[in-house]
């Protein structure tokens, strides 16, 4: 599974929902919609546009923070922190999302719902500039204390995903590489094709 997290802001001027387009023809499994500066009528019509975007294709939707808006928009899935998460009582129809970053947070959230866990950072990357990376070997630790799945997150190119999937992971969430990319394309098409190595 690749996951597209958004950042309207890394888009270097190109059109946001172009490079989405793009990113899903090249192969994206699902986007997590994050762009949390936006109030709940900007997000409601980033989501409804992405929607239209996607389509009938195989893509899902999950929104991240807001659950308003990801309930408004039917959602395929809603993401959120570690500790919104433990401190929120959640109804929501779809798959639900949460952000760790150890192993206690992990084997919590898995214990109180969550669907999936997107792990981070893995390697080192400019989102997360001075802290020091947690390393693939965190994913197998994870991968032997959960059952569901770990989407690992953070400095992932398509030159090292192989490695991340081996350690375990069932998937990574790319932000900048693509948000970024002057062909998203090319781009997601080659991190698809190397985890398809794997598969």
């Amino acid at each position: 599974m690749l996951f597209l997290i958004t950042n309207r802001n890394l888009a270097n001027n190109k059109d946001f929902y172009n490079i989405i387009d793009e990113a899903i023809n090249g192969g994206i499994s699902a986007i997590i919609l994050r762009e949390k500066d936006l109030s709940y009528a900007e997000l409601l019509t980033m989501a409804k546009k992405v929607k239209k975007v996607i389509d009938s294709r195989d893509v899902k939707l999950i929104i991240n923070s807001n659950l308003k808006v990801a309930k408004e928009v039917e959602a395929f899935g809603f993401h959120l922190s570690f500790e919104k998460f433990i401190e929120t009582k959640l109804s929501f129809k779809g798959i639900i999302g949460v952000s760790v970053h150890s192993l206690y947070e992990a084997i919590e959230a898995e214990k109180r719902g969550a669907d999936y866990l997107l792990l981070g950072h893995i390697f080192q990357t400019d989102c997360k500039k001075g802290l020091p990376p947690r390393g693939i070997e965190l994913i197998k630790t994870i991968k032997q204390n959960v059952t569901i799945p770990v989407i690992a997150l953070g400095g992932i190119k398509p030159e090292n995903i192989l490695k991340v999937m081996q350690s375990g992971a069932g998937g990574a969430a790319i932000m900048s590489t693509i948000m970024q990319a002057k062909d998203p394309y090319t781009v997601t098409k080659q991190y698809v094709d190397k985890i398809m190595e794997f598969v």
